[in-house]
């Protein structure tokens, strides 16, 4: 018998060296961003066949209303008709803009190696969402979102890798004037990351101006449109089945400047679409063709993101709900169908009903997450800190959420079979050697290629945890947000170019 006595010193320095090697980097990324998806088909090829003939059939014979004239004009130029006040888009017509509209095309970063490819099989997470709140990582409490909340949004996504480029998540409520909001939102993006960025415009006017500004970050006139590294969200159609002009102005002057879009439908089961959710996929893909008709009129190839998201809402009390399986199966189901089409798929994910970091948080955003990747959305919005129904946004949300999606890519990475993950020897040479494996060859060169391991997840014993302060995730994630947020404080745009756009214009940060 062993009668050695461990120190309780000694117990705690080689926890202390267990703790700094699971926290240390894998040598290889075992659950890499933009791993293929559609692998979780929860329509057959005959249902996506129904589903893009009842579209198509809303398009030719329902058309679209409230159309404004020079798009009417140039949509019957392209083969639509005219039938009274509503414009009928023919399958033809409709056909032809899926042709010639790119099924892949580059996203690009302003560091070219934080660009993605979008399209195919690859699945990116990313954000969305204009939350008018967010979580107070010092309270605890919703407040009104600030222009500080996104500048500090903005550089803590920078350096969280599974966020593959960073959509504005919240709103600068604390901006009163649209065009000083734009201009502050989009210098924000800038400043504070070189990631794919994308954002709304409140007005057609605004475009041209914040072209320049674009123009100033790409180091000189004509330099964004050259390399777009700045997006466009724009809803164009307003369900069921017509246009808002407003959006529309948009998309004509963001194609001008060769902006990319990213033209999103949000329609709603039961209240803007049909309840069932056959018809529903089918009235909101009709929706989200008519936007891709638009644009591929307005320019043949401009690159636009399908960004069909069928939102649900609860019928009993009319509220939008953001989790849940049927916003599961919608979206999945959205972006099988964008890519059964070869458009690239935009949907929405992981848009919790919860108020806090609990159950119900990591519940509905883990069953609507894994499915929009499971189905192969190319670009599955919403996907990092939104919270009550992207009413709000949080900061240790974000970092919860970075976890869940590395454990979502090494889902979606599967299992590689090949004679060297499939090796009788391995297992001769330990059931007629030592009877583990724990020191074989392969043991250690899996260890990093295959496995995961989580900084934020506790897999300690219970003494363990309890020992070192019992705290649960929220907390743990609260105090790598906050560590991020004092040590992570980039200025991309370096104090040339800042000081050049702070001569034309109104930097309020």
């Amino acid at each position: 018998m062993n009668n050695t006595i461990i120190h309780p010193h000694t117990r705690r320095r080689g926890r202390v060296a267990r703790n700094r090697l699971r926290s240390a980097a894998p040598i290889v990324n075992p659950c890499p961003p933009g791993v293929q998806g559609g692998q979780y088909r929860p329509l057959s090829d005959s249902d996506c066949s129904a589903v893009v003939a009842a579209a198509m059939q809303l398009l030719s014979d329902l058309g679209m209303g409230e159309v404004p004239g020079r798009l009417a004009d140039l949509l019957v130029a392209h083969g639509a008709a005219r039938s009274g006040d509503r414009i009928l888009l023919p399958e033809e017509l409709v056909a032809r803009s899926i042709q010639s509209a790119p099924n892949r095309f580059d996203l690009h970063g302003r560091d070219p190696s934080r660009t993605i490819e979008v399209g195919g099989d690859a699945v990116h997470f990313g954000t969305g969402g204009a939350a008018v709140q967010v979580l107070d990582i010092d309270t605890g409490a919703y407040r009104a979102a600030t222009l500080r909340d996104l500048h500090d949004f903005t550089r803590l996504q920078d350096v969280l890798v599974n966020v593959s480029w960073f959509t504005r998540c919240c709103v600068a409520t604390d901006m009163a004037d649209p065009f000083d909001l734009d201009v502050n939102t989009v210098h924000a993006l800038l400043n504070n990351t070189t990631k794919p960025v994308a954002t709304s415009f409140s007005h057609a006017d605004y475009v041209p101006p914040l072209l320049e500004l674009l123009d100033i970050a790409a180091g000189g006139k004509g330099g964004f449109a050259l390399r777009p590294f700045l997006a466009a969200h724009i809803s164009p159609v307003i369900s069921p089945l017509r246009f808002g002009e407003d959006a529309v102005d948009v998309t004509f002057a963001c194609v001008a400047g060769n902006i990319p879009v990213s033209c999103i439908t949000a329609a709603q089961s039961g209240a803007t679409g049909p309840a069932p959710l056959a018809n529903f996929l089918a009235q909101s893909l009709a929706e989200t063709l008519a936007s891709l008709v638009m644009v591929q009129a307005i320019k043949p190839g401009h690159p636009m993101i399908f960004s069909n998201w069928p939102f649900v809402i609860d019928l009993r009390t009319g509220a939008f709900s953001g989790g849940g399986g049927e916003t599961a199966v919608l979206n999945a189901a959205s972006a099988q169908l964008s890519n059964w089409l070869g458009l690239p798929s935009g949907v929405a994910a992981s848009m919790t009903d919860a108020k806090l970091p609990d159950a119900q948080w990591g519940s509905e955003k883990g069953i609507t997450a894994l499915a929009a990747g499971l189905a192969g959305g190319n670009m599955i919005y919403e996907s990092s800190g939104m919270s009550s129904a992207l009413l709000g946004a949080s900061f240790e949300g974000f970092v919860l959420d970075d976890e869940m999606i590395s454990h979502i890519y090494r889902v979606l990475r599967g299992i590689e079979v090949n004679p060297d993950t499939l090796d009788f020897g391995t297992v001769r040479d330990a059931v007629l050697g030592d009877g583990h494996f724990l020191g074989a060859p392969d043991t250690m060169a899996a260890m990093e290629r295959d496995y995961y391991y989580p900084a934020l997840a506790d897999r300690r014993s219970p003494a363990e945890w309890a020992e070192s302060g019992a705290q649960d995730a929220r907390s743990r994630a609260r105090a790598k947000a906050k560590e991020i947020l004092a040590t992570h404080k980039p200025e991309y745009l370096g104090p040339k170019k800042n000081a050049e756009i702070r001569r034309s214009f109104r930097i309020l940060a």
